[in-house]
């Protein structure tokens, strides 16, 4: 059973933080598009514009995860969901490609009308997507997913009243996660006028995805009397409840100003309205399958966890890297030089150490597996090929760092 439930844990671990990250970009799109026209909206489209810029992509790396990662472990599943929801998911798709496009063209608007198209474009798009990925996720909770081939209706399985309740607190919850984000950014650069914008936004939005999470409740208890029931008991509450306490300390943290330690708890308290649809359904994936009976064969599951265990050993230090970078305002142009901060937040140890030690495991590596017949030299070899990704790749990410704070 462990070993068929672990690829939809990684699912479940990807589609908490595609939420969360993604979520948060999404979110900059809808204050983009309520900024308002005078002088401070434009400076408003600009900062969120600006501040999603480095990690927008990267964020979509978790998409691709949990579709490949659902796909290759649970076909039967996914062929069900993928087809009766084909119509929200298509929308969704066809709102990450708008966006994409959008952010890619504006910087060749060559005026202001055409900056405008751009940015409502992108904002639509950023509204858009999360609502569709909210419906289908209602469709799915609410048993109007039936296993089989197209079997569910093909538009009231994501157009009804839990469906659009989820979609409507998808986009309030994104809106909720990128306000608290901008409100810290714009508190670590120094620009006061954006960080009281961004933080009456945080505390408005915070309140408005608490108020529709509430009255939520009554829409799910006359649409599906049984999903309410299995989220107010059990395994589901203990979720439910971590997630009402987490986002009330987000209002507060906000509300006082320290909005580095509110980041992490509006992303606490969204992570687990995932983690209670996730209890409230466990072992069930779609109505009369369950985990263990839509798993592929044993020797895919073993490629998948292998896999994905394997990937993350590269992902993870890239992602770290990248978000690392971004938090302490590397990217941005207010940033102080890097030469003032020697070493910044990278552990201070010397790249020809680390590349000498890299290239060990490499010689290492190959030589195990080429070399060795035995089983626990493979093992060992393939655990020195994965050491040198990881040394390699703080040694070269050192260097560049070094060479930057030089210039």
């Amino acid at each position: 059973m462990l070993l068929q439930a672990l690829p939809m844990v990684f699912v479940l671990m990807g589609l908490a933080l595609y939420t969360v990250l993604g979520g948060a970009d999404f979110g900059a799109g809808f204050w983009q598009l309520f900024a308002g026209r005078d002088h401070g909206g434009k400076e408003v489209r600009e900062f969120a514009h600006n501040a999603v810029g480095p990690i927008w992509e990267a964020n979509h790396v978790w998409l691709i995860f949990v579709l490949t990662v659902f796909w290759t472990a649970y076909p039967t599943a996914f062929a069900s969901i993928a087809s009766t929801l084909s119509v929200p998911l298509f929308i969704a798709l066809l709102g990450i490609i708008f966006r994409g496009a959008a952010y890619a063209l504006r910087s060749g608007a060559r005026s202001s009308r055409e900056l405008g198209r751009v940015d409502t474009i992108f904002s639509l798009s950023s509204i858009l997507t999360p609502f569709a990925l909210g419906a289908a996720v209602g469709g799915i909770a609410t048993n109007r997913v039936p296993v089989g081939n197209a079997s569910g209706h093909l538009f009231s399985s994501w157009l009804n009243g839990t469906s659009v309740f989820v979609g409507v607190l998808s986009v309030a919850s994104c809106a909720y996660l990128a306000a608290v984000n901008l409100a810290a950014d714009a508190a670590r650069d120094e620009q006061s006028a954006l960080e009281r914008a961004f933080r009456l936004r945080a505390l408005g939005a915070g309140v408005c995805a608490g108020a529709l999470s509430i009255g939520g409740i009554f829409v799910v208890n006359a649409d599906r009397h049984a999903l309410f029931h299995s989220l107010m008991t059990g395994r589901a509450l203990i979720a439910v409840i971590a997630s009402f306490v987490a986002g009330l300390a987000t209002l507060v943290l906000v509300h006082t100003r320290r909005y580095e330690p509110a980041r992490y708890c509006s992303a606490l308290a969204v992570a687990s309205v995932i983690a209670g649809w996730a209890l409230s359904r466990w072992p069930t994936i779609l109505p009369g399958l369950t985990v263990e009976q839509a798993a592929a064969g044993h020797d895919t599951l073993v490629w998948v966890v292998a896999s994905v265990l394997g990937g993350a050993v590269v992902l993870f230090p890239a992602l770290g890297l990248l978000f690392g970078l971004a938090l302490t305002g590397r990217f941005s142009e207010t940033a102080s030089d890097a030469s003032e901060h020697p070493g910044g937040w990278m552990p201070r140890v010397r790249a020809g150490l680390l590349t000498r030690a890299a290239l060990a495991f490499l010689i290492a590596g190959f030589g195990l597996l080429d070399v060795a017949d035995a089983r626990w030299a493979h093992a060992v070899g393939v655990v020195c090929l994965l050491a040198f990704v990881v040394l390699g790749f703080r040694a070269v990410i050192f260097v560049a760092l070094g060479a930057t704070a030089q210039r």
